[in-house]
């Protein structure tokens, strides 16, 4: 997950992906994308940066704003 600090949206969507990491199985990274780029990769803030947070799913863009869960578990079963 794509975060930065501040952004209420990506607290409420960590919390949950953590939820369903306990259930579903998966390991939940998440990332800050300004101190990515403080510590020298600007790529993700260029890229994600005014839409966080940003669900990946194996590298790619899954969903961002929210946690589209029923497509998660679907990505995730199959």
């Amino acid at each position: 997950m794509l975060t930065r600090a501040g952004c209420t949206l990506c607290t409420g969507a960590a919390a949950r992906l953590g939820e369903l990491a306990g259930e579903l199985g998966f390991e939940l990274t998440v990332t800050d994308v300004d101190a990515a780029a403080a510590a020298g990769n600007p790529a993700l803030r260029a890229e994600f940066g005014d839409r966080l947070p940003v669900v990946l799913l194996d590298g790619a863009e899954h969903s961002y704003w929210e946690v589209d869960e029923p497509r998660l578990r679907a990505d995730l079963s199959s």
